[in-house]
C-alpha cells in the first residue's frame, strides 16, 4: 500500500520531470536550428561579400582602363598639339626641312609670286628673245656662282622655291642646257644689235630710241628680279649707253667708209 502510494507520488513527479526533459529537448533542438541558421546566413554572407567584391573589382579594373585609355588620347592629343606647334613655329620661321638656308633666304622674283610661266613667258616672247626659263636659270647661275662654277644641282633640285613660276624640278644637265642656250642667244643678239648700230641704217635719233627702248625692258626685268633702282641712277645709266652708241656709230662710220671691217686695211674710195 505504501509502495502503491508511492508509486502514484512518483509518477506525477515523472510526467512533470518528462515534460521539462522534453522542453529542454526542445529548446536544444531550436538553438541548434538557430545555431544552424546562423550559420548558414554566416555562411552565405561571405559569398555575398566576395560577389560584391569581384564586381567592386570588375569596376575598378574598368575604371583603371578607361582612366589608361583617357590618359592616352590626352598624352596622343599633347604630342600632336606639340607638333602642330613646332610645324607652325617652323613655318613661321620659315624654315623649311631639307631646303638649303640660302635657298630658303633667296627672295627674287617675289613680284611675280602666283603669275604662271605661259604668262611670263608671253611677256618676254614679246620683248626679247629668251623664254621664261632662260631668265630664270641664268638669274641663278649669276647668284649662285661659286669659285669653283655655278652650282646646277642646287639650283635645279630647288627650282620652284627659288622661282614662283617655275613648278618643275631640273636635273644639271637640264640647267646647263637652259644656261647656254641663254647665252647663245644674247651673244646673237648682240652681234644683231651691234651690226644694226654700226650699218649706218639707224640715225642717230633712231638709234637712242631702240637704246631707250632696250633699256627699259631691261629696267624693268631687274625690278622684277627685286633689283632697287633710283631715278639718278637711272637717268645716269641711260646717258651712259647713249654716249656710248654715239661713240660706236661715230666709230663705225669711220670704219665703213677708211678701213676693212676684215683686216683694219685702207680702203681707197673706188673700192
Amino acid at each position: 500500500m505504501d509502495a502503491a502510494a508511492e508509486a502514484e507520488e512518483d509518477g506525477p513527479g515523472d510526467g512533470e520531470g518528462g515534460a521539462d526533459t522534453a522542453g529542454a529537448a526542445e529548446s536544444a533542438d531550436a538553438e541548434s536550428h538557430g545555431a544552424e541558421t546562423e550559420s548558414v546566413e554566416g555562411d552565405a554572407a561571405p559569398g555575398e561579400a566576395g560577389a560584391d567584391g569581384d564586381e567592386s573589382s570588375s569596376t575598378d579594373s574598368d575604371g583603371d582602363a578607361d582612366q589608361e585609355a583617357t590618359d592616352a588620347d590626352d598624352t596622343a592629343t599633347d604630342d600632336a598639339d606639340d607638333a602642330s606647334a613646332d610645324d607652325a613655329e617652323s613655318t613661321d620661321n620659315g624654315h623649311q626641312p631639307g631646303v638649303p638656308d640660302d635657298v630658303q633666304k633667296y627672295d627674287r622674283f617675289k613680284k611675280v609670286d602666283g603669275s604662271q610661266y605661259d604668262r611670263v613667258n608671253e611677256f618676254l616672247r614679246d620683248r626679247t628673245y629668251i623664254t621664261a626659263r632662260e631668265w630664270a636659270i641664268a638669274r641663278l647661275c649669276s647668284d649662285f656662282r661659286t669659285e669653283t662654277g655655278v652650282e646646277m644641282t642646287k639650283i635645279g633640285e630647288n627650282l620652284p622655291e627659288l622661282v614662283p613660276f617655275m613648278t618643275d624640278t631640273y636635273t644639271p644637265q637640264a640647267v646647263n642646257q637652259a644656261r647656254s642656250s641663254f647665252e647663245d642667244k644674247v651673244r646673237t643678239a648682240g652681234a644683231t644689235f651691234l651690226y644694226g648700230a654700226m650699218c649706218d641704217f639707224f640715225t642717230a635719233e633712231e638709234l637712242d630710241d631702240v637704246m631707250y627702248e632696250a633699256t627699259e625692258v631691261a629696267k624693268f626685268l631687274l625690278e622684277v628680279e627685286g633689283v632697287e633702282l633710283s631715278v639718278e641712277d637711272e637717268l645716269d645709266a641711260e646717258d651712259r649707253i647713249s654716249a656710248v652708241m654715239r661713240d660706236v656709230r661715230s666709230s663705225s662710220a669711220e670704219l665703213r667708209h677708211e678701213r676693212c671691217p676684215d683686216c683694219g686695211a685702207e680702203l681707197s674710195g673706188g673700192d
